[in-house]
């Protein structure tokens, strides 16, 4: 049982749900993600997403787009990203699951990329847009590491693409709120529950609610029927508009209690 199964089963045990909370890592700069992980999970956090940046984060809308790139600029690489984890895991035993796109992972290779994300102490994967017809390669790198694949479910995914995600998935599965890209939303969609819904019956992993969460009452709402709510935009935004990386980590620990 990794940290990941071991969460869900701890927080099922005392009848909560999970708070899934994102990060860029590497924005400001590692050393500042460092700190704001610790943080993040010392104010309510369950679970930390990395978001690994990449040049072209289709997935993602203006304010992820706008960390991945001041994490570059500032010097971040997949390398990096691995060896910030390997630095939190010092101090810090929270499930972490890294976020990214296929082309890093190509270019890093399957294999070195899930062993290397499993040493430095993670513990799972979203491969954003890598659809389950062509994974079967990242799962075999991915389950010889002992790390989770954890794949992305949307209102568009059909039946029989939701039962073959839950065939292959490990850890939890993501389900989109929404069509389109990540971001702030003052509204969740009202079929949203159905949708969760219909993925609880296909698996028995637990799902976990992304895109569009952004306020306490989202993730109230959310985790009536699901296992767990992913913030990231709304705290991610919290960082960027920070006067500097001091008040960026206190901001940071102040939003994520307010979610708790």
């Amino acid at each position: 049982m990794n940290r990941i199964d071991k969460c869900f089963a701890e927080l099922k045990s005392r009848n909560q749900k999970a708070l899934v909370c994102f990060l860029t890592c590497g924005d400001p700069d590692f050393a500042t993600t460092e700190k704001l992980v610790e943080k993040i999970v010392e104010s309510g956090a369950d679970i930390v997403e990395l978001g690994v940046p990449f040049s072209d984060p289709l997935a993602d809308g203006p304010t992820i787009q706008a960390s991945s790139f001041r994490a570059l600029q500032a010097g971040a690489t997949v390398r990096g990203v691995f060896e910030t984890v390997r630095s939190i895991r010092q101090r810090c035993d929270a499930p972490i699951v890294l976020m990214t796109y296929f082309n890093p992972v190509q270019k890093y290779g399957l294999e070195r990329f899930a062993k290397d994300a499993a040493h430095a102490g993670a513990d799972g994967v979203i491969v954003t847009d890598l659809p389950v017809e062509e994974a079967r390669d990242w799962k075999i790198a991915a389950d010889s590491a002992n790390i989770a694949a954890i794949f992305l479910l949307a209102p568009t995914s059909t039946k029989d693409r939701i039962a073959s995600t839950a065939k292959i998935a490990s850890g939890f599965i993501y389900c989109v709120s929404r069509t389109g890209v990540t971001g702030a939303r003052n509204e969740l969609p009202i079929d949203l529950k159905s949708l969760v819904d219909t993925i609880k019956n296909a698996s028995d992993l637990p799902v976990v609610v992304g895109f569009g969460i952004s306020k306490p009452e989202h993730v109230k709402q959310v985790t009536q029927y699901a296992d767990g709510a992913v913030v990231g935009s709304a705290l991610v935004s919290v960082v960027a508009n920070a006067s500097s990386k001091e008040e960026a980590v206190s901001r940071a620990g102040e939003f994520v209690k307010s979610l708790r």
